[in-house]
């Protein structure tokens, strides 16, 4: 149930004055305080296909005009031919006849083919073809000044009817070119595809020449610093004296190696010597015959030994006179001097050998400190020999590979590559490539469609007027109850009398062929009808005795709507009176003709009673109307302590009382009349009230907590209502009521 629903059925007491009636705070529809903010709902797409239909005629005419303009303009376009040369260009082909790139090719072929793309349309290649088919028109663009056609030769070539492209997938180059001309676009297609290739081999060309100039123009500074080098090295060997010291080291090596071994073992034999040498001189027969010379001496020791036992034996037999004594001790004698002889001869012979091995050790000593200091001096310039002989080394290849590089850079300057070739030139077309007039067509036909629905959904986007009940309804979330089609007779009210109280729909007068007809009515009165129904029909506890029309601008059509209300609700035989709260601008009285001069706001000021301006209308009875009066600002500030009571007077003489109010924004009378009565109703003009100025009126009525009825549509068509709800059904009634307004026999009644 909606906010204005739950307030309708809050029971209160007609009898108490309005400011006694206090609506529970649980029922209010916007804490009080709280401003009201509209929903954003989203479009849906029903609403898109709306606008094309509400724009149809216009975007249909706009499409036909794109296209029969894109008819005519293609059939007065010059026509343009287009020729296409084609190259093929090899990535891994050897750009070089010699050297090392001659094996190498093209990792990064979509690279290199980007590349030669944007060398195709370089100066250097566009611009000998433009001079040469006179392309450039210099004399056209400068009109005739020289400084201006000066600049324009000298600004870099780009021919705007040249495209380069490359097929997908393949290494071949297209170069195509418009012209009126076929023969034209032909002939210059396949001279921008030469001019690229003899750019190409005039860049490798000056490429080679200038590699070959700069390695000539250093090879003579090689050759003297190689020259230097070489000497450098020969002095050096001279001054060591050797062509190779690195085989004279390795031989000082080998020698020190073998006199270092020699010498250990000299210092070896010496020790063993100088031990023996030590243990003789201390003069022990032990030693010596320990020595290597004891055995002779052992065998004197043994002989000596004898010799004594046989003297012994001779001196014990014969005695120291016999000549056998004599004999054997002569030979003792001579024995022991030999034994003598032979212990000073092995010490003689020991201190040889010592003093030998000493020598000798001291001289292995000096030959080892020597040639290793020869060996030492030799490998500390060897360091430096190995520095200028790998420099002499280097200069020299270095030197070979300049020469090489000069007879490789002549011989590949002359080098036509022919990794890049012309696959397909370019002929004369038969049929023009612009303009084809289908695809224009197709081209202006979907392009005028697209700008139609953009201009058209853009329009509707930047309309931020209320259109349609739906629209109204998810905008301001609040219940639209009622929509009124636009009527232009509706503003002038029929003239009242006595026969115009009966039905809307009424018998005519018997036709003279016995049939009678139906009087139709218009589709705005049966809209009020509609809203009368939908207010009343829907206070089931009889709460709503008195209701103020409001809008938010003036121009609304709320004085119109009121009017043809109130004599809706007064045919229906209750009570009505219509006030006319709009004591700024009435206008209420002008709708009946009246010309009255007391109002309501005598009333409010306390002149006169209210019974006093009361003025029924003639030819309906039930209907009566209070008009505004005077103006007054005096009795527009009187309206809030006096109107509420005043709306229960009126209440208890009629069954509904239906005010008039200014608008809302900008008049604060607007706001204590909403306060005053029993329920509030919104009138807003389709397609021209805005929805902020609506929902700064509900945000305000809230505030107020006053009971918002709904809001109503004024003015609705086809064109401004999105789903087309309102004026559909209005349309139909139409159809409808004209079936049975047609003639029918005398025994036929209305459906």
């Amino acid at each position: 149930m909606s906010d204005q629903k739950r307030l309708a059925a809050i029971p209160l007491n007609p009898s108490a004055p309005k400011s006694d009636q206090v609506i529970p705070a649980y029922y209010a529809p916007v804490t009080q305080g709280q401003d009201f903010e509209p929903e954003n709902p989203g479009v849906p797409l029903s609403h898109y296909l709306w606008i094309l239909r509400r724009h149809f005629k216009k975007m249909a005419a706009f499409v036909a005009i794109c296209t029969f303009a894109t008819v005519i303009v293609s059939s007065r376009l010059q026509p343009i031919y287009e020729a296409t040369a084609t190259i093929d260009v090899d990535a891994q082909f050897p750009s070089q006849a010699i050297g090392q790139q001659t094996g190498q090719s093209q990792l990064d072929s979509d690279a290199f083919l980007g590349t030669q793309m944007k060398l195709i349309q370089s100066d250097a290649v566009l611009r000998p073809v433009a001079e040469q088919f006179h392309l450039l028109n210099i004399d056209a663009r400068s009109g005739g000044n020289a400084k201006e056609a000066q600049r324009i030769a000298e600004a870099p070539v780009s021919l705007g009817r040249v495209r380069v492209k490359r097929p997908l997938g393949t290494n071949l180059i297209q170069i195509s070119y418009r012209s009126p001309d076929p023969r034209m676009a032909s002939e210059v297609a396949n001279a921008i595809a030469q001019s690229y290739l003899t750019h190409t081999y005039s860049l490798r060309f000056q490429s080679s020449s200038g590699l070959s100039s700069f390695l000539e123009k250093h090879l003579d500074e090689l050759k003297a610093k190689m020259e230097q080098s070489n000497l450098a090295l020969a002095q050096f060997e001279k001054d060591l004296d050797v062509v190779n010291p690195d085989e004279k080291t390795n031989i000082l090596s080998a020698r020190l190696l073998q006199l270092n071994q020699e010498y250990a073992n000299a210092q070896a034999d010496r020790v063993n010597k100088e031990a023996a040498w030590e243990t003789i001189k201390s003069g022990s027969l032990a030693a010596q015959l320990a020595s290597t010379q004891g055995d002779s001496l052992s065998k004197l020791s043994d002989a000596l030994a004898q010799a004594q036992q046989r003297l012994a034996v001779v001196s014990a037999t014969y005695g120291t006179s016999h000549p056998e004594y004599r004999k054997a001790a002569s030979e003792v004698t001579e024995l022991e001097k030999q034994f003598a002889a032979t212990r000073e001869e092995i010490t003689e012979r020991v201190a040889a050998q010592y003093r030998e091995a000493l020598s000798r050790e001291q001289m292995l000593e000096k030959d080892v400190t020597d040639t290793k200091a020869d060996w030492d001096h030799l490998n500390a310039r060897s360091f430096e020999y190995q520095q200028l002989k790998h420099e002499a080394d280097e200069d020299k290849t270095l030197y070979d590979e300049l020469i090489q590089k000069i007879h490789e850079a002549d011989i590949n300057s002359g080098f036509q590559n022919y990794n890049i070739s012309i696959a397909d030139q370019a002929h004369p077309p038969l049929h023009a490539e612009f303009p084809v007039l289908w695809i224009n067509l197709l081209t202006a036909f979907l392009a005028s469609i697209l700008l139609a629905i953009g201009a058209a959904i853009l329009q509707d986007s930047l309309d931020t007027t209320l259109r349609d009940p739906a629209e109204a309804s998810r905008f301001l979330q609040t219940d639209v109850i009622g929509s009124l089609p636009l009527d232009r007779g509706a503003a002038q009210l029929p003239k009242i009398s006595a026969s115009s109280m009966a039905s809307s729909i009424v018998p005519a007068a018997a036709s003279t062929n016995g049939k009678r007809y139906y009087r139709k009515i218009s589709d705005f009165d049966e809209a009020v009808r509609t809203l009368r129904n939908t207010i009343l029909l829907s206070d089931f506890e009889g709460r709503l005795r008195s209701i103020v029309f409001t809008s938010a601008v003036p121009s609304e059509g709320k004085t119109t709507l009121v009017a043809h209300l109130a004599i809706a609700n007064a045919d229906c035989g209750k009570k009505t009176l219509l006030v006319d709260g709009d004591l700024r601008r009435p206008s209420l009285h002008a709708k009946f003709r009246l010309s009255p001069r007391e109002g309501l706001s005598n009333v409010l000021t306390g002149e006169l009673p209210w019974q006093d301006v009361v003025i029924p209308i003639e030819g309906k009875p039930n209907l009566s109307i209070i008009p505004s009066g005077p103006g007054s600002h005096r009795a527009a500030d009187l309206i809030g302590p006096r109107l509420s009571t005043l709306l229960d007077e009126f209440a208890k003489e009629y069954d509904l009382v239906i005010m008039d109010s200014p608008p809302l924004l900008g008049f604060a009378e607007g706001l204590q009349m909403a306060a005053a009565a029993d329920g509030v109703i919104i009138v807003s003009r389709a397609a021209d009230t805005k929805r902020k100025a609506v929902s700064a009126v509900i945000s305000s009525l809230n505030r107020l907590r006053a009971n918002i009825i709904g809001v109503v549509l004024n003015q609705i068509t086809h064109t401004t209502s999105a789903d087309g709800y309102a004026y559909y059904g209005y349309y139909h009634y139409s159809r409808y009521y004209n079936a049975y307004s047609q003639p029918k026999a005398e025994d036929s009644s209305p459906s």
